[in-house]
């Protein structure tokens, strides 16, 4: 936009924004709660944009119970924080998430620096000071993770942090920032009063509050060389998503782990289920993390019925990356993951980061070249060598029967019948003739006797009830108003990892170090 504006004079814009996005990326607002990122809301003046900006919220007319939390630096704001803040910058600006309404908020140290965590829509079972000491001992043991061994930089790059979490009925995800973080989960996740357990949802909801505070350093300071200068009007391309969040993704329940706040079973579980969903996707032989990565904005973030097949996640593929490197790294002896990351903090300068800087870094400190495991880990699409590394760090590797989905190379929901989300290349599925959007209806076993006429199947299971021991068999399928049979082969058993501790004494130098 050009505007024809009268030098010297003020220039007043007026303008609605619409605000129906209740997750961490846009804006909301309704009248129990308000959230904005700035750069839904703040518009770039070009040219100005690395001069001090200032934001003035106030409060809503006829509401008195609501207040206001956000990092920017406060310059005037009343007792529920409406009023002015100020931002070095746009970026700082944009940068800065902003919550709005009755929230529940609670404030801790970590290793001396001030942090807040603001929750909305918590339910009156929430145990607000759980979720502080748990998260004051993520934070510790993440400040210290970078710094405890660092001479030149002892203190973390902020003065303050901020949480800000949205409890929802279904929700998941974050959006790290400089200095805070926007975080959205199920309110049923949320550490409960009376309950010493930790649910299966509060330890996804730590993972997910370890990963984006680890973002602190590993992305918005330390970071890819074409996040040097952030470009609003357009996508940022990089190839380094594979470690920039894949290796966020490893650290974020190791670092639990390493906090106290897991037990080796317990985070060998959570690594048992990546290395799952890695190994059960067919896109890993198709794509490399590196072409992922770049991908990000067409594909990661707009699935469809074949994503699984065309496609890999440069999170869950990119932490089994750097889970190969560090164990390569502890047994041959010279360095770990956690030296080559401090190790880039200091080459980089906590700042724009290349791929050439990840190899100089490791090369140094490994002492010798790593471009064969750069081309065939993050440039390549075979299988990583994951069961003879776990092996040498005392963990075992069992293999289970693998659910019917999975062996029949499929995705399904159960929900008002048995529908195909998606079928997976290469499988029994596909073969049959499957595809998705098709709803199965019944089933037919070959050698069924003249009074078997076939059984209506409402869920996966079915199938192995009716269809008993027989390997060949006719599925019934409803596809745009048609019906269709297929023939389906059963496939040989299909297999899931399983890790087991084998030797303590090996994977306590790997899971319990602080390097």
């Amino acid at each position: 936009w050009q505007i024809a504006a009268t030098p010297g004079k003020p220039l007043v814009l007026r303008y609605e924004v619409y605000a129906f996005d209740n997750s961490v990326r846009t804006a909301w607002l309704d009248a129990q709660r308000g959230f904005f990122n700035g750069t839904s809301l703040c518009l770039q003046v070009a040219g100005c944009e690395a001069l001090p900006h200032a934001l003035q919220v106030g409060a809503p007319k006829n509401i008195t119970h609501w207040s206001l939390a956000t990092s920017l630096a406060a310059q005037k704001i009343d007792k529920q924080g409406f009023g002015t803040y100020l931002a070095a910058n746009y970026d700082e600006l944009v940068d800065s998430p902003v919550e709005l309404g009755a929230f529940w908020s609670g404030s801790f140290m970590a290793c001396g620096v001030p942090h807040r965590f603001v929750v909305a829509g918590a339910l009156p079972s929430f145990d607000g000071p759980r979720l502080l000491r748990d998260t004051q001992k993520i934070c510790e043991a993440e400040i210290n993770f970078w710094h405890a061994k660092n001479p030149l930089h002892k203190t973390p790059p902020f003065k303050n942090y901020t949480f800000l979490l949205n409890a929802v009925d279904d929700g998941y995800g974050g959006l790290e920032h400089r200095q805070c973080t926007a975080l959205i989960c199920n309110r049923k996740d949320l550490p409960r009063l009376g309950e010493p357990k930790v649910s299966e949802g509060y330890t996804t909801l730590r993972g997910l509050i370890s990963h984006e505070y680890f973002h602190t350093w590993n992305v918005k300071r330390l970071r890819p060389d074409a996040f040097e200068r952030y470009h609003y009007g357009h996508e940022n391309y990089t190839e380094l998503l594979w470690f920039f969040e894949g290796f966020t993704s490893y650290y974020d329940d190791l670092l639990l782990r390493r906090a106290g706040l897991l037990d080796n079973t317990g985070y060998l579980k959570l690594l048992n289920k990546t290395i799952n969903q890695v190994m059960q996707t067919p896109g890993t032989q198709v794509q490399s993390v590196a072409e992922a990565s770049f991908d990000a904005w067409v594909k990661y973030y707009r699935p469809d019925e074949n994503t699984a097949n065309a496609t890999v996640s440069y999170y869950t593929k990119g932490a089994l990356v750097a889970l190969c490197f560090d164990l390569t790294l502890r047994l041959e002896g010279h360095t770990t993951l956690d030296a080559v990351m401090h190790g880039l903090w200091a080459h980089c300068r906590a700042g724009p980061m290349r791929e050439a800087d990840f190899a100089t870094v490791l090369s140094k400190l490994g002492q010798r070249s790593f471009a064969p495991e750069l081309a065939a880990w993050v440039h390549g699409k075979q299988d990583l060598p994951l069961k003879t590394l776990l092996n040498a760090h005392g963990i075992s590797v069992v293999e289970d029967p693998a659910q019917l989905a999975q062996r029949l190379g499929l995705r399904v929901t159960e929900t008002q019948g048995l529908h195909i989300r998606a079928v997976l290349r290469g499988s029994a599925a596909e073969k049959a003739g499957f595809a998705a959007g098709d709803e199965w209806l019944g089933v037919v076993p070959v050698k069924a006797n003249a009074h078997d006429t076939g059984w209506r199947m409402q869920r996966l299971d079915d199938l192995l009830l009716y269809a008993g021991a027989a390997k060949k068999m006719t599925a019934l399928v409803s596809r745009d108003k048609r019906l269709l049979k297929l023939g389906l082969t059963m496939p040989p058993a299909a297999t899931t990892w399983r890790l087991a501790l084998q030797d303590t004494t090996k994977a306590e130098q790997w899971l319990s170090s602080l390097d």
